[in-house]
């Protein structure tokens, strides 16, 4: 359950930046952006806020090699899934989610593997503390 959590959101802080339909911070920061300024801005930094916890805890989990080969094995499987006809790849808002559930799948996973690797091997990751 607590891999749903995190994938969630993951999928949610994605989706709010930007997403096919109109209701997404890339779009209404650039169509309000002299009427609604600190509010924009707010929403930007929280935002950014997010990005940040979730990219520090992934690389520090899985690294920039384990991102690339959860989101190796997730273009995979959508290649598998175009090739067996099952999705369409010529719609470009399609596209869009798929690219959203994708990159959501790798933060879940970076933000989830220290549990799964406890889990496993019975060890925690620690943070390096300097003395």
């Amino acid at each position: 359950m607590g891999f749903v959590l995190r994938w969630f959101a993951a999928f949610g802080l994605l989706s709010l930046t930007y997403n096919p339909t109109q209701w997404n911070f890339a779009r209404w920061a650039s169509r309000d952006w002299g009427d609604q300024m600190p509010l924009i801005v707010l929403s930007g930094l929280l935002l950014l806020v997010g990005y940040i916890i979730y990219l520090r805890a992934t690389l520090r989990s899985i690294g920039a090699f384990g991102m690339a080969l959860v989101l190796a094995i997730v273009g995979a499987l959508i290649w598998v899934a175009q090739d067996f006809g099952w999705l369409d790849l010529r719609d470009p808002t399609l596209n869009t989610w798929i690219a959203l559930v994708a990159l959501a799948t790798v933060l879940g996973i970076g933000l989830s593997w220290s549990h799964v690797r406890r889990r496993l091997s019975g060890q925690s990751d620690m943070d390096d503390v300097d003395d």
